[in-house]
């Protein structure tokens, strides 16, 4: 395993995304395994079409374009438009492996196909390296056992994780429109009437937090935030959301599949345009 710097101080644990480094005979076997359960979910119609990712024509365009479309189709509509985009405490990581395999089960993947799932899940050994500038070469740790989780970095992992989350878009989808990709959970809310919009962003928001818990996930409530989008000639509504006495943040633009996003889906100097000029910048400097 090779820690990755995501985000805040280096020297801080939490903030390196651990990413597993497998041998070739290792991901051809996913490979397999992959192709055997992925035939088995189509046949049956297993998997929900809400969450997007590795799967053909459901891509990151393909969520962002329906995203931006059900907004301004609801602003066309004249409703009230909002949208909780939740960041998920180290999804891939806190999978719980009996959960996973009950999952699995339940699929209808059984026999052979689940036994060695279960041989893979349950036989994983880590260790961590770090690349030593001085020396020039890597430090390793000692070997431990991996008790839980999804290894990122695998072949079979991010579709194991969509089975994982499979119901989730059940519990959410009677009163909003959830859009996901892997870890990537936004839930769109539109309505009429502001009474029963407010009801139904905190009836969801709840449903969505004991669902998280109970498979033992959890939002990050600091970079959980709600947007109200709109127009520029109405005002924005600010609500207080949130779960256990904890609230969430009230937010003008927000980062979504590499997309900043404003509550008038607008492309502001001040957002996407302006932190892809940076990028490019950047990049023609390097060149």
């Amino acid at each position: 395993m090779k820690p990755l710097h995501k985000n805040g101080d280096g020297c801080e644990v939490s903030n390196c995304r651990p990413v597993s480094l497998l041998t070739s005979f290792s991901k051809i076997f996913e490979m397999v395994m992959q192709t055997r359960i992925l035939k088995h979910l189509t046949k049956y119609n297993i998997l929900s079409p809400k969450p997007y990712g590795f799967r053909i024509g459901l891509k990151t365009d393909n969520a962002i374009y329906k995203l931006t479309t059900e907004i301004l189709n609801a602003l066309n509509n004249k409703l009230l438009v909002g949208e909780i985009f939740c960041d998920v405490e180290k999804a891939f990581d806190c999978v719980d492996n009996d959960t996973l395999l009950s999952k699995l089960k339940f699929c209808g993947i059984s026999d052979k196909d689940l036994a060695i799932c279960h041989f893979c899940l349950d036989n994983r050994h880590f260790r961590t390296a770090i690349y030593n500038d001085s020396s020039y070469s890597n430090k390793v740790s000692n070997w431990a056992k991996v008790r839980h989780g999804i290894p990122q970095g695998s072949v079979l992992g991010p579709l194991l994780f969509l089975l994982y989350i499979n119901d989730l878009t059940k519990i959410i989808n009677k009163t909003s429109s959830p859009i996901i990709f892997a870890d990537d959970t936004s839930i769109l809310f539109a309505h009429s009437n502001l009474i029963d919009f407010n009801k139904n962003i905190h009836i969801v928001f709840a449903s969505s937090n004991k669902w998280f818990r109970a498979n033992h996930l959890s939002l990050n409530f600091n970079k959980t935030n709600y947007i109200h989008f709109t127009t520029k000639r109405n005002m924005s509504v600010n609500f207080k959301i949130g779960f256990n006495d904890s609230l969430i943040t009230n937010s003008s633009n927000t980062k979504f599949l590499g997309v900043t996003m404003d509550n008038i889906l607008s492309c502001a100097r001040n957002n996407h345009i302006d932190l892809l000029m940076k990028k490019l910048s950047t990049a023609c400097y390097i060149v």
